[in-house]
């Protein structure tokens, strides 16, 4: 071990993750063991979001940095991790993802061009259906819409493992912690608004996808994208957050 600061910080909320954060843990070690400047420039710090399982407890046995946050707000749980992080790069992933081999080397070589300020690794999805593939298009194709009304062209927001400077969190704020869903796309349309006023961007490191979990499809149908965000962007509007809360923190 050394006693230099860590280069990244890999910020994981949890709430009740008992069940998939070992899997995750699993290719985080295997992640630090190919990154080039050694495992001890990679700190892993779990945000216990309130849980009631043996999440941190998994997370301390681990090896990895627990802090207690209350808010049942993920942005919180994001922004508490970012807060003791130590490392000059900030990384976020879900507990229930499956990070690449070369996600730090990726990281690393993006954000070696000066004009980047930031991005995400992109996804491919745990499993494959009909179902699946179409709300990836339906992804994409939000995506491609987004950029039109906003009237530019290098608006890569994407999905993974998130990353940029610290320096650059904190000139963002950091997440919203007023959006119990969504925060991640917020996050990554702050950081391009300030890259664009200083001349730089966000892009992608595809080299290193990481694997979305497919745990709300498994629960709720591969088809179900087509139907539910509608529903809770629609509670919000009416001011109904139950619906999204139901549906994002307490799996109704």
């Amino acid at each position: 071990m050394t006693d230099s600061p860590p280069r990244h910080s890999l910020v994981i909320p949890a709430f009740n993750e008992a069940a998939l954060l070992p899997r995750l843990l699993d290719t985080v070690d295997r992640a630090r063991s190919h990154y080039r400047r050694g495992p001890d420039a990679v700190e892993v710090i779990v945000a216990d979001n309130g849980s009631t399982d043996a999440t941190a407890r998994i997370a301390l046995a681990r090896g990895c940095r627990v802090v207690a946050v209350a808010k049942r707000v993920i942005g919180a749980a994001r922004n508490a991790g970012a807060a003791v992080a130590r490392g000059d790069i900030l990384a976020f992933v879900d507990a229930d993802a499956q990070i690449h081999a070369d996600t730090f080397n990726e990281i690393d070589r993006v954000l070696a061009d000066a004009t980047v300020i930031g991005g995400a690794t992109s996804i491919r999805f745990e499993r494959q259906s009909a179902g699946l593939k179409c709300t990836y298009i339906l992804l994409v194709v939000a995506g491609v819409l987004l950029r039109g009304a906003r009237g530019v062209r290098d608006l890569n927001v994407d999905t993974g493992v998130v990353f940029c400077g610290r320096d650059d969190f904190k000139a963002v704020g950091g997440y919203r912690e007023d959006r119990l869903f969504a925060e991640d796309v917020q996050f990554l349309l702050d950081l391009q608004r300030l890259g664009r006023r200083r001349g730089r961007r966000i892009t992608r490191g595809t080299n290193a996808k990481t694997i979305f979990s497919t745990r709300k499809f498994d629960r709720y149908g591969d088809w179900h994208y087509f139907t539910m965000p509608p529903r809770l962007i629609w509670g919000m509007l009416r001011g109904r957050p139950e619906l999204a809360r139901g549906y994002w923190y307490e799996g109704r």
